[in-house]
């Protein structure tokens, strides 16, 4: 009768075990393993606005600055859920360590989105399809509200969890050969669901165009540094850019192709930049210990 149980509670063990390693394998193939990302990405950022709503009125001020922050956090404990129990990949594969390397690396990427964003804004002012537009602060001093805004939404609401789930995540468990490509595209094709102000099929399709050449530089930066906080910056930098800079649009699918333009030369930059020989041992050694 002993026997009987032990041999059944070792086959009990096993079928846990496999069943487990056959999640973990579907979970690690490319398909699931994009459309796992972009359901992470769809939970945190409905997520945290609609939790922040729940929990105070939209006419507190406060609410302004807790819903990015939940996004943030929903994001964070999603993909700790994700690598801990479905993939089982360790934390450091997401390239979120904080060193000295950490704000060199974002403010790389901050300062190519920045420059690459202010550019086609500028461009497109001068050719006439768009015009100068101000950020609104209501009775609130301007210089405060716009550091407030691109930290709280720029950074908090969609750079961060964005490509923590995107650059972090998901590009850690892609085979490499296809993550920059993969993460690009997929994240751009997401975008045909937003609303950034499009009208009609071609200035979504633009738009979505646009997202693709955002991707690619995040994905670029990441490539490039092998550290999240790069895709971040570059990430945290375009709308960064767009509260510095706002337009008023008239032409807006021309101020796409510009951005697109931009973005992408920005990528290809940071692709062809040489790698400094400071960036690549600490990426080595991230390697190792991760």
């Amino acid at each position: 009768m002993t026997m009987v149980m032990v041999v059944s509670h070792h086959g009990m063990m096993c079928s846990d075990i496999g069943k487990s390693t056959v999640i973990t394998m579907f979970a690690r193939k490319p398909v699931w393993a994009v459309l796992i990302t972009a359901i992470a990405t769809l939970v945190a950022a409905f997520g945290g606005p609609l939790l922040a709503n729940s929990l105070m009125s939209p006419q507190n001020l406060f609410s302004f600055f807790v819903g990015p922050v939940l996004s943030a956090l929903i994001a964070v404990l999603l993909i700790w859920l994700l690598r801990r129990f479905v993939t089982r990949q360790p934390w450091s594969g997401v390239r979120l360590t904080w060193d000295r390397m950490t704000i060199p690396h974002f403010a790389l990427g901050l300062g190519a989105a920045l420059a690459a964003v202010l550019l086609a804004n500028a461009a497109a002012v001068a050719v006439g399809v768009a015009e100068f537009g101000a950020l609104r602060t209501g009775e609130y001093p301007y210089l405060p509200i716009l550091v407030l805004t691109i930290i709280a939404w720029g950074f908090l609401g969609q750079g961060f969890p964005e490509e923590l789930l995107w650059r972090g995540h998901l590009y850690d468990t892609l085979p490499p050969r296809i993550a920059l490509v993969t993460t690009s595209l997929v994240f751009g094709a997401m975008h045909i669901i937003s609303q950034g102000g499009q009208q009609g099929i071609g200035e979504r399709l633009l738009y979505v165009l646009m997202a693709c050449a955002l991707g690619f530089a995040c994905g670029a930066a990441r490539e490039r540094t092998g550290s999240v906080w790069a895709a971040i910056g570059v990430h945290t930098g375009l709308h960064a850019a767009n509260y510095v800079m706002p337009t008023e649009r008239i032409q807006f699918s021309v101020q796409l192709i510009l951005q697109v333009v931009t973005m992408t030369l920005a990528a290809v930059l940071l692709l062809k930049v040489r790698r400094r020989a400071s960036d690549a041992n600490h990426d080595r050694a991230q390697t190792v210990t991760g």
